[in-house]
């Protein structure tokens, strides 16, 4: 009786594991290192230098533009193609005394001063939201994975959790928010999920569950359309992926494919095991909670619960588990030297460690802070 009446929502399948990356970053003076609302004057001179214009894209807010690829093969085409286009847009950015900045959250600027990017979607998004909404000054990374059937998307969705701290650690890099340091890994990570369809996604087990909740939002006005349910996992249905939004904004060109790399193969891996007719392992969504909070607050020593018998350990060292894991995965994606980068990230640190690290240098100087990630991204341009 329960999907009585419920919307369609047919899941466009991909047959091949394809790969779409969607990479985010705010706009910072060059001097003053505040946000900037250019985006407008920043598309006007990199657009039409751009092979496909589509490849850059407006946000929410107008300190903010994205980068986005078309539909991938493989990690390495991913990042080329982002790599070609930030060849573009960051000399456009230069002409305008802009930088490009890559981090979850920004060390200082205030939310009263940005401004909303025209249009009935974001204006109703703040209407609604008000306080929350006008506060969302946070960056990331969004990447997707094609799945070839609309019936085994929930549950590879729900057994992805299981490594959400996983990647929200290594990704982590908002610890300072408001010009104080917040104590956590990613302060993005708790502020985005404020908003009313955003957070940890329900664990249905079919997709016709799915399709009811969706149909319960619309009718009762909570979204208007199905890209306002924001989980920080999701069906992307017209796309045919999954669409992967844990991960915190990321400033260098390493970060970005060792993650990129990892996502690819652990949603092709679930879905590998559960078209062999394996039940793939989920979590209690209070587990699955406690474990988000403890990668936002703690990062990569956050103590990690495993699995449904409560089971623990050290987020480190069940990640180089998971990397010997999926490294046939890899190999059989083409990305073995990217997914085995994995292991680099908490060995030069991550970005939010890299961040206090600068600002244990320089005496508290967010303006430093800035510098430092700014100059990450421009490193890996060379």
């Amino acid at each position: 009786m329960w999907f009585a009446g419920s919307v369609r929502i047919d899941f466009r399948a991909s047959p091949e594991p394809t790969l779409g990356v969607e990479w985010e970053f705010a706009l910072v003076d060059r001097q003053s290192r505040d946000l900037r609302n250019e985006a407008a004057h920043l598309f006007a001179r990199a657009k039409p230098r751009l092979r496909d214009p589509d490849r850059l894209h407006q946000e929410l807010l107008r300190n903010t533009v994205e980068i986005v690829t078309g539909v991938c093969q493989t990690v390495g085409e991913a990042m080329a193609e982002l790599r070609h286009t930030l060849e573009i847009v960051v000399p456009a950015g230069d002409q305008l005394g802009l930088d490009l900045f890559g981090g979850g959250t920004h060390p200082f600027a205030s939310w009263t001063e940005q401004q909303l990017t025209p249009g009935h979607r974001y204006q109703e998004l703040i209407n609604r939201t008000q306080y929350w909404g006008r506060q969302m000054l946070i960056w990331g990374v969004h990447v997707h994975v094609g799945l070839p059937s609309q019936e085994r998307v929930m549950p590879v969705l729900s057994a992805l959790l299981k490594y959400f701290p996983h990647l929200q650690a290594l990704s982590a890099s908002s610890p300072i928010w408001a010009g104080v340091d917040t104590g956590y890994a990613s302060n993005r990570a708790l502020m985005f999920q404020q908003l009313p369809t955003a957070g940890l996604p329900f664990q249905f087990e079919r997709w016709e569950e799915f399709e009811a909740f969706a149909s319960d939002l619309l009718v009762t006005g909570v979204i208007e359309e199905l890209n306002e349910i924001r989980w920080d996992v999701r069906p992307a249905a017209r796309l045919g992926t999954l669409e992967n939004r844990i991960c915190d904004g990321v400033s260098t060109f390493a970060d970005l494919s060792a993650l990129v790399a990892l996502m690819h193969c652990l949603v092709v891996d679930l879905d590998g095991r559960l078209a062999a007719g394996r039940t793939l392992p989920t979590m209690p969504p209070w587990h699955v909670q406690e474990n988000k909070w403890r990668a936002a607050r703690y990062g990569l020593d956050a103590i990690v619960i495993l699995d449904a018998d409560s089971n623990e350990r050290l987020v480190t060292d069940d990640l180089a588990d998971l990397l010997e894991r999926l490294a046939p995965v890899a190999e059989r994606l083409g990305c073995t030297e990217e997914l085995a980068s994995v292991a680099d990230i908490p060995r030069r640190g991550a970005s939010y460690q890299r961040q206090r690290a600068v600002a244990d240098r320089t005496d508290g100087d967010l303006v430093a802070v800035v510098d430092s990630v700014v100059r990450e991204l421009r490193d890996g341009l060379g």
